[in-house]
């Protein structure tokens, strides 16, 4: 009896050890398909990031595109003098798009995919106003140089207008500029005798100069500074002041006069007379007188001193 116990004391271990092995292969195959499981998902996950990664910089690679081709519409409209609030707006959501740091989802992308192929419809719209703008620009252009031709022919016209005016005033200031004529330069002396040519000094107690101004109906009538300059041979003005000499404004410089008068033009062929006493001898030489009135010189004489 002991010897069926014993025996049936050994299967039963045989038994046990049998099954716990059998439970041992069970979770060994178990955990090798867990293993390979995880190590499938795993690489899937890994093929989703990377083709995640992919789509992402495919999807910045259209923002630079699309901001590019706006950029440009931009440009050519404004120059055109079109709207591009609109575009600009555009642009800037681009732009805070394209340099956000996150990392999309794929729903992500395919919502910025759609939305990036609506802003090329808007390009293909922008595309057809640059047109328009053009044609519109031209033509512009076109009455635009029109104006300028004819605005320039305007402008020709008067210039020569005023060319024609200036000339005109010109010849009428030159012939309304008075005359001195029939100048005659005489010496007297003490006792009241002229003498017109070839003078000495002790002939010459005061100088007296006539003439008469010319004929002139363009010549305004009135008031009038006629100044007479005697030139002595060393091409300097006699003048003395307590003799009635003084200073004038010719050709912008200001000069001595030897004596003056004032008169009132009136067209008359009026006569002048001047008398000047130097006061002391007069240097052997030519003398020349000039008479000048309105800023210019309107005659001339000369005489000579022995």
């Amino acid at each position: 009896m002991n010897t069926n116990f014993e025996k049936e004391n050994s299967r039963k271990s045989d038994n046990g050890k049998n099954i716990l092995i059998i439970v041992l292969i069970i979770l060994v195959i178990i955990s090798g398909i867990k293993l390979y499981y995880d190590a499938v998902d795993r690489n899937k996950k890994t093929e989703e990031i990377l083709l995640l990664s992919e789509d992402n910089n495919e999807i910045n690679k259209r923002l630079d595109s699309i901001t590019y081709q706006l950029d440009l519409r931009i440009q050519e409209i404004e120059k055109l003098g079109g709207d591009v609030a609109a575009l600009e707006e555009i642009r800037e959501q681009l732009i805070a798009e394209r340099n956000s740091d996150k990392k999309r989802s794929a729903q992500e992308i395919e919502a910025l995919n759609r939305q990036i192929n609506s802003y090329t419809a808007v390009l293909n719209e922008k595309d057809q106003e640059i047109i328009k703008l053009r044609e519109v620009n031209q033509q512009l252009f076109a009455e635009n140089q029109d104006l300028k031709s004819s605005q320039a022919e305007i402008e020709e016209k008067v210039v020569q207008l005023n060319l024609q005016k200036e000339e005109l005033e010109e010849k009428v200031s030159i012939a309304a500029r008075l005359k001195a004529e029939n100048i005659v330069i005489a010496a007297v002396n003490s006792r009241g005798r002229e003498r017109e040519d070839g003078f000495r000094n002790r002939q010459i107690d005061r100088l007296k100069i006539t003439f008469n101004l010319a004929d002139n109906k363009v010549a305004q009538k009135g008031p009038r500074d006629i100044y007479v300059q005697i030139i002595a041979p060393n091409n300097q003005p006699i003048f003395d002041i307590a003799r009635g000499s003084g200073t004038f404004m010719i050709d912008g410089r200001e000069e001595f006069y030897t004596t003056h008068q004032d008169i009132l033009f009136d067209n008359s062929r009026q006569s002048l007379t001047y008398f000047y006493e130097k006061g002391s001898n007069y240097t052997s030489g030519k003398y020349e007188v000039r008479i000048y009135a309105d800023n210019y010189q309107i005659g001339t004489g000369s005489f000579e001193v022995k």
